[in-house]
């Protein structure tokens, strides 16, 4: 029992300065699992470190390649650009477009953060020039990236999908990634209405916003990265080939076949999500094997009915995510409590309540805390309050800890 609270104490602990330092949360969880494990439980590294999960890495680092490289070569700015040229001159139509484009661009599988990486300059650019409000274009941008996060060719998706088919509740990607992105639907048109956005569509702008220049033709390097990315969707959405193999499989062609730097892609992975991602896995599946997960199942079971579960983990998910990473530290800390708090309560499908947790940890990512809120703001153009899109972005954040809350409950509760 000793051992359990230790592990939950590290876990704690590595949350809390993953919120407060810069330090990295993986590198953090990996060291304590061992501090705990080896001097204190009498196991040898390789037991601690048995727990690091190597499909999951091999999947990461296959997906971020391929889409580093689509990122180095310009094919996914290219498509940005085409996207965007569609909706010359039409105000209303632009923030609606800039949702559609950050949520196929995510979920083809950059992700959130690289999508927004793209998005955000070319959206508020667009913004200012045809008399957006920043807040309200941030707002759909940013919630149609996040929307497509829990794809199975994403990043945090592959991080949510691989935690979920380690406790046994796989094969139900495509339904979380429909539930996440119904959710940011609902919570993106409902800001766009709330913040007057309708008001766009009463007058038609004549003139060509930012960004809306007609898009020169792709290059060999970028086709053949497009297709690349086709051959990945299909062999793996059509032909159910892992993701992972197949990702760096067709990086390692395109790499062959000159369609990129082979330095400049490596070096833009997101080493660091990698590393907290796969260190914290480390913590948690110590934590599981000496019973330090039950402990906080048991205390949530305990503040929790059958009827209110799903809203207080949602909340609680939510609250965190807001300062902290979504997949490097809440995904893998929160999801395996899911079936352990269905037992305890009785009468609860886990999926339901792993579901919450993966929809109310994504909903709060747009704060200006997070990096895909932070991107808008940095993107913004000048002239921009940026200190007043910063304290909208907060407010926004932090609102949907508790709209996450109220959303789950009724779509899972």
């Amino acid at each position: 029992m000793n051992l359990a609270w230790l592990s939950v104490g590290a876990l704690v602990l590595a949350v809390l300065l993953s919120c407060t330092t810069n330090i990295n949360v993986g590198l953090l969880s990996m060291a304590l699992a061992l501090v705990i494990g080896v001097f204190v439980g009498g196991l040898t590294p390789s037991a601690v470190l048995a727990g690091f999960p190597i499909d999951l890495t091999v999947t990461l680092i296959g997906v971020t390649l391929l889409f580093s490289i689509a990122e180095c070569n310009g094919t996914l700015a290219s498509v940005t650009r085409r996207l965007t040229h569609v909706c010359r001159g039409h105000r209303g139509a632009l923030p609606v477009m800039f949702f559609v484009v950050g949520f196929v661009v995510a979920t083809i599988g950059a992700g959130a953060t690289p999508a927004s990486a793209l998005l955000a300059p070319p959206a508020m650019a667009v913004a200012a020039r045809a008399g957006i409000p920043p807040l309200l274009m941030a707002i759909m941008a940013g919630n149609g990236a996040l929307a497509g996060t829990l794809s199975p060719f994403a990043p945090t998706g592959i991080v949510a999908h691989g935690v979920m088919q380690r406790i046994n509740l796989g094969g139900v990607e495509w339904q979380t990634f429909a539930y996440n992105a119904l959710a940011h639907t609902l919570v993106g048109v409902g800001g766009f209405v709330l913040l007057g956005g309708w008001r766009l569509f009463l007058r038609r702008d004549g003139t060509a916003p930012a960004g809306s220049e007609p898009p020169g033709a792709f290059d060999t390097r970028q086709r053949l990265t497009a297709v690349g990315i086709v051959v990945l969707m299909v062999t793996v959405a059509g032909l159910g080939m892992n993701v992972g193999m197949m990702g760096l499989i067709i990086a390692t062609a395109l790499i062959l076949l000159r369609a990129a730097n082979e330095a400049q892609a490596i070096q833009r992975m997101p080493w660091g999500v990698i590393l907290m991602v796969t260190g914290v896995t480390v913590l948690i599946s110590m934590m599981q094997e000496t019973e330090g997960l039950a402990l906080i199942a048991n205390g949530i079971a305990h503040v929790s009915t059958p009827r209110t579960v799903e809203p207080i983990v949602a909340f609680g998910a939510g609250l965190v995510s807001v300062y902290s990473s979504t997949s490097g530290v809440v995904l893998p800390a929160f999801l395996p409590m899911a079936p352990e708090l269905a037992q305890r309560l009785g009468g609860i499908d886990p999926l339901n309540i792993a579901w919450s947790m993966n929809v109310s940890a994504s909903l709060v990512d747009l704060s200006s805390l997070s990096t895909v809120g932070a991107l808008f703001i940095a993107g913004a153009a000048p002239g921009t309050d940026a200190k007043a899109l910063f304290n909208g972005l907060l407010a926004w954040g932090l609102t949907m800890s508790i709209v996450g809350a109220l959303l789950c409950w009724i779509l899972f509760g």
